[in-house]
């Protein structure tokens, strides 16, 4: 009889195999609830035996010895970051190093995004400390919450002024600029008045991936210690599960590729673009993309050490 394994995640195209039961498994009868906001920690929610979660905040786990959520070195969200600074249309900025000493916009401050976006910023020479920083919602539309986490500075790092939405700081010239996961509404509308800070971002993010080797991962799976320490296979089951439910999803989305006029060209591109192992799951092929992001936590002082990819891993580095 399978184990069942209730999983929280975001509603990613690729999941879809696995959701509808195309990719299965003897083992696991995996029941999957697509959730727009991430849970806060599976290790106290009932609900689920795993969920994806932000890599910044199981490393914060994993610094403070709380061994309650066991993460799997499969990150279910990766993407460059280049692309998630935006400006007005009318804004002089168009090279990442434009921004010392411009005021910046960031929806969360620990972020594991916006850890990465800090880090792009810095390997062209502007810190923390050669930028104001203003963390608070996108739009209207967000909530009103504790963006800092504990990480404002008074003339550094502050909440957003009055709590305004920053789409509309940017627009008002209060800020410079904002770095945003996900495009406001009507940002891909041609009478829109924002635009990415890079004009060819595409072009910088391939040169950063041959400079670094890896597609930064944002998100992992986590699964509750104690199903871990009495199944410890479920790991690799379900990651092999997610994988193969994304391959079965690309070769779909290449033999249906009309859902968009272009569809086919940007598969194309990434074909030449990436190495075909670029969403590679495991331990040993992620090692350096782990040990960099450890690196900027410490760098950006969002935990007071640099992890390694075994602290953050263990299970996974014993059996390596």
């Amino acid at each position: 009889m399978p184990l069942t394994l209730r999983l929280a995640l975001r509603d990613w195209d690729y999941m879809t195999p696995l959701v509808l039961g195309d990719v299965r498994s003897d083992r696991l009868d995996i029941k999957v609830d697509r959730v727009g906001t991430l849970i806060s920690n599976v290790a106290r929610d009932p609900s689920y035996e795993g969920a994806e979660m932000s890599f910044s905040r199981y490393s914060q786990l994993r610094h403070d010895g709380d061994d309650s959520v066991v993460g799997i070195p499969n990150f279910i969200m990766r993407g460059f970051r280049h692309r998630c600074i935006i400006t007005t249309k009318e804004s002089p900025i168009r090279k990442l190093s434009d921004l010392a000493g411009k005021k910046i916009g960031v929806t969360g401050w620990r972020d594991s995004g916006n850890t990465w976006t800090r880090a792009a910023l810095r390997r062209e020479g502007v810190g923390i400390e050669d930028a104001m920083w203003y963390a608070g919602r996108l739009t209207e539309a967000h909530p009103i919450t504790d963006r800092l986490d504990g990480f404002g500075r008074p003339g550094r790092i502050e909440a957003a002024p009055g709590e305004r939405p920053m789409v509309d700081l940017l627009k008002d010239g209060g800020l410079d600029a904002i770095f945003t996961p996900f495009m406001p509404p009507g940002f891909f509308d041609q009478d829109s008045p924002l635009r990415q800070v890079l004009d060819d971002f595409r072009a910088a993010e391939v040169a950063y991936y041959h400079d670094v080797g890896y597609v930064p991962g944002m998100h992992l799976i986590g699964l509750k210690a104690e199903l871990v320490q009495e199944h410890p296979w479920v790991m690799d089951e379900l990651s092999e599960l997610i994988d193969a439910s994304q391959r079965m999803w690309l070769q779909k989305r290449e033999k249906y590729a009309d859902t968009t006029p272009w569809m086919i060209d940007e598969l194309r591109r990434c074909a030449a673009d990436l190495s075909p192992s670029w969403n590679v799951s495991g331990l040993e092929a992620n090692e350096k993309m782990i040990g960099d992001f450890g690196t900027e936590l410490y760098e950006q002082k969002i935990l007071p050490r640099a992890l390694t990819p075994a602290d953050l891993f263990p299970w996974h580095a014993r059996a390596q």
